[in-house]
């Protein structure tokens, strides 16, 4: 089964039946990440008299409530309201359209004279040239499964330069997804640099514009051009838990 999409004049085919699902799935109990110093995912069985939301315990049902916070636990997607006192900024009233054409670039963290690792423009710049997707997908090095479990609270991890806001704002890109847990650094007294810069807020804020988060891409999906799904709750909130699916594109070239 394929499809067709076109993209700046150019017709593209993928197999809606060939998902490549890069969100990172929430356990309870279990290793998973963490970052800004969340408290772990729970849930909880709901009990009230004689009723028990569990199977397990010789209840009718499972009835369960999900503890999560979205920006510290998992895969994520956000909106400008995650840096905006608007109440009307959440993701449910900024993401309108969940289909966009997205590149998948490698890319590896620099260590800067004072020990911090990030990832810098003139990399992007060298990988996006000639590219305008409609979202940018980053998977830095190195990528082991190790990310499915980290703690990164307190660590200090990796970020993006600034810049790099400012260059996909400009470039026209309106989503952009990566596998850490913020695309600033994690103690920058509150400048949030890259995450203004992205959503050129608050002069020219760009309503529509999503990050999403600590997600997760394999090594056997290649770099280069997808199809992207996001998907999320229907959460009046700045973000929510999300899953961003691929579906690898192939030119679709005339039949002579």
């Amino acid at each position: 089964m394929t499809a067709t999409i076109s993209h700046h004049n150019q017709s593209y085919t993928f197999n809606p039946l060939q998902p490549l699902d890069i969100s990172m799935p929430l356990h309870d109990k279990q290793l998973q990440p963490e970052c800004f110093w969340a408290e772990p995912v729970a849930f909880d069985v709901i009990r009230v008299g004689d009723f028990v939301g569990s199977v397990a315990e010789g209840g009718t049902t499972n009835y369960k409530r999900v503890h999560v916070t979205p920006h510290g636990n998992g895969t994520h997607t956000e909106c400008y309201g995650h840096i905006s006192a608007d109440e009307n900024a959440t993701i449910h009233n900024c993401l309108k359209r969940f289909l966009f054409v997205a590149q998948l670039i490698t890319v590896t963290p620099q260590k800067q004279e004072n020990g911090d690792e990030v990832v810098l423009l003139e990399e992007l710049e060298k990988q996006l040239q000639g590219i305008k997707p409609e979202a940018v997908v980053l998977r830095t090095l190195p990528n082991t499964d190790e990310k499915l479990t980290c703690h990164y609270s307190g660590t200090n991890p990796p970020y993006l330069e600034p810049a790099i806001g400012q260059y996909l704002a400009e470039k026209g890109v309106q989503h952009l997804l990566l596998d850490l847990p913020s695309v600033d650094r994690e103690l920058d007294e509150g400048k949030l640099l890259c995450h203004h810069a992205f959503w050129q807020y608050p002069k020219n804020t760009r309503c529509g514009a999503t990050i999403t988060e600590l997600i997760y891409v394999p090594d056997h999906i290649a770099d280069g051009l997808y199809l992207l799904n996001i998907q999320i709750a229907s959460l009046q909130l700045d973000a929510s838990p999300s899953k961003p699916v691929l579906y690898k594109l192939s030119p679709d070239f005339p039949t002579l």
